[in-house]
């Protein structure tokens, strides 16, 4: 592993598990095993460094998001896979997926970041969403729905199971399966 991926796996952790504020950059050089400037001169400061831990779990994320969505047969398999991607890759990543808990437009932890630029990436999450949602309307498996709003639905329901399951003492792992369960019914064409 690089010097850059061991400080960027090192600040995912500790951004999972203290937040940002709880975060400093000479504990993140500690516990990748590198000299404090080495931080700096990769990612310049703090707040960079949460972005781009944040970034590069969604863009791993999507990576296998899209590959598993590859074998869909159609629109609403393909909405099935995408919750069931997101979900079980939050279960792979445990130690550090809480970053993108915390560096989330959705997240009050940290009101000084701009929030436009994590929801545009954000918003990448919500295409492939959409994408499911309109291929499943032009196939016949989901309801004519409003796009985007259902989009956001279905958004908003994984990350309220993901925030129970991780962050409450109701965290019940059969809240994922029931979670996409409910997100089926809600979506699928009658």
């Amino acid at each position: 592993m690089s010097k850059r991926d061991r400080i960027l796996a090192a600040a995912q952790e500790l951004f999972a598990d203290y937040g940002y504020a709880g975060t400093t950059m000479r504990i993140i050089a500690e516990r990748a095993g590198v000299a404090f400037g080495l931080v700096s001169h990769y990612f310049g400061n703090k707040e960079n460094l949460f972005l781009v831990a944040g970034y590069e779990m969604i863009d791993a994320m999507l990576a296998a998001i899209r590959r598993d969505a590859e074998s869909a047969r159609n629109g609403l398999e393909a909405v099935d896979i995408f919750v069931g991607s997101y979900f079980a890759f939050t279960q792979a990543n445990r130690t550090t997926f809480p970053t993108l808990i915390r560096c989330s437009p959705f997240s009050d932890d940290n009101p000084h970041l701009d929030r436009q630029k994590i929801g545009a990436k954000f918003e990448e999450l919500i295409a492939e969403i959409e994408k499911g949602l309109e291929r499943g309307m032009r196939d016949g498996t989901i309801a004519l729905l409003p796009v985007r709003d259902t989009a956001f639905m279905i958004y908003a329901a994984i990350v309220g199971a993901v925030r129970t399951v991780f962050l409450t003492p109701f965290g019940d792992p059969g809240l994922f399966a029931e979670a996409r369960r409910f997100i089926l019914r809600a979506i699928a064409a009658r």
